[in-house]
């Protein structure tokens, strides 16, 4: 988090929140009022008391020197990740020296930061030093074939539900509800097939969603029909292509890419909320590689995922790819430094460049939502009831997602531009656009969208 003295502006800090709840809790916290003992080390940790509702303050700790992101720990019974008064000890923390001085570490934290950081050094080499793999080869290649011949079976029994759905008529997939998807998605999950599943659920919300939902229906059932086929006839697919029907089936896909040093901006961070698990994208873009790639995080529910990366830092760190045909997937390696403050941005194209690159992808991956596109002097401008973006300097545009122009996010967007150009960053789709981040033309910082 800190690299020379240089510390977190309080937008950064506020970035690590789980919902809007706690931001505001923490925004409270931010002042020294019901903080004592607080003191901050150069190796990274952060440590103060908070008066709390009890007798007994609570003690919060914050590691801010973990490759991954910074890691917290709080005496309080709060189940969120970060919780308010780590929040608020580091916007005390992101005013200077001033409010949260240097000083030595204080036993309960240095106990809990060296624990912790032991433990991560244990995992990532592995109890012998090198590196982790199946204790038993053959067990491992069992076990993937039983896996495989029940995703196998679930795949083919998804062909003829379809079947049946396409034989009996589409509007019986209205009257029908939605109990009819939920069966279909949990024989997936009882197939080992999660990805299935996911499709599967995503299906049932398509009937009765608004006009056109047909249309919308038969493309989603064409989507997981085409996967069902690949994964049926995968051993006839490029290598590459074999290895994205596997991961969109669900099956685990380990980094296999050689690692790669670069220095990574932080582009884009946001999470999206589910009943059963919460995902935390973040977008990063190497200034070297030129290479764009997407950290994935999980929470349980309701809680926040641990890795945070807010929009602004850059690293300078080891990403190693996920197999797939498209390859934006990575896992983080070995940082060689704590995330700094950065005024890099990446380079952009228009708005012509973002559709023909999105209808490049799909020829590799056809269940690709979206990719990740930066677009250059774009002025956000009004369509009727929608928005899109227009590029400055010629006649073409991008419409913006449903869920973009509902979003507070555009109005930021809105008054960051004031008519003027901007670089924006962000998804582009067969829905539209839907802005993550931005800049103004000249000088200043990247804007949060999301």
């Amino acid at each position: 988090m800190t690299q020379q003295g240089v510390r977190w502006t309080a937008d950064q800090v506020l970035a690590l929140a789980p919902d809007s709840t706690s931001r505001k809790a923490g925004s409270k916290l931010g002042t020294a009022d019901p903080w004592s003992g607080t003191g901050s080390s150069r190796e990274g940790a952060v440590w103060g008391l908070c008066e709390g509702s009890g007798g007994t303050p609570y003690r919060t700790v914050v590691d801010t020197a973990d490759g991954a992101g910074p890691a917290y720990k709080c005496t309080c019974p709060s189940r969120k990740f970060p919780c308010k008064h780590a929040l608020g000890l580091l916007l005390l923390w992101a005013d200077g020296e001033g409010a949260v001085a240097a000083g030595p570490v204080p036993d309960w934290a240095e106990q809990w930061i060296a624990g912790r950081r032991r433990t991560a050094g244990k995992g990532e080499a592995g109890p012998t030093g090198s590196g982790s793999g199946p204790a038993d080869p053959e067990g491992a290649r069992r076990r993937a074939e039983r896996r495989a011949e029940r995703i196998t079976a679930g795949a083919t029994e998804l062909e003829e539900r379809l079947a049946d759905l396409l034989r009996t008529g589409l509007a019986a997939a209205e009257q029908s509800g939605y109990a009819l998807w939920e069966e279909t998605a949990a024989r997936m999950v009882d197939a080992q097939a999660p990805g299935l599943a996911a499709r599967v659920r995503e299906l049932g919300a398509v009937p009765g969603s608004g006009p056109d939902w047909p249309v919308r229906l038969l493309e989603e059932c064409a989507l997981l029909h085409l996967l069902d086929q690949g994964w049926l006839h995968r051993a006839g697919l490029p290598d590459a292509l074999a290895a994205t029907v596997r991961a969109r089936v669900g099956l685990p896909s380990p980094p296999t890419g050689p690692p790669v040093r670069d220095h990574w901006l932080v582009l884009a961070q946001y999470d999206t909320p589910d009943p059963r698990l919460t995902t935390r994208r973040i977008w990063l873009y190497g200034t070297a590689s030129g290479r764009t790639a997407l950290l994935l995080s999980y929470g349980a529910a309701g809680r926040a995922p641990e890795l945070a990366l807010p929009v602004g830092l850059a690293l300078d760190a080891e990403l190693s790819a996920h197999p797939g045909a498209v390859q934006q997937r990575v896992s983080l390696g070995e940082q060689f430094a704590p995330p700094f403050l950065t005024g890099s941005r990446p380079p952009g194209g228009t708005t012509t460049e973002a559709t023909a690159r999105y209808g490049e992808t799909l020829r590799h991956d056809p269940w690709q939502d979206s990719v990740p596109v930066t677009l250059d002097n774009v002025i956000p401008t009004p369509d009727g009831d929608s928005w899109q973006l227009a590029d400055a300097d010629g006649d073409r545009a991008l419409p913006l997602t449903p869920a973009a122009i509902s979003r507070p996010g555009l109005w930021r967007l809105v008054a960051l531009s004031g008519g003027a150009p901007v670089k924006v960053f962000g998804e582009c789709g067969h829905r539209g656009f839907t802005p993550l981040t931005a800049w103004p033309t000249g000088p200043g910082e990247a804007v949060r969208l999301c």
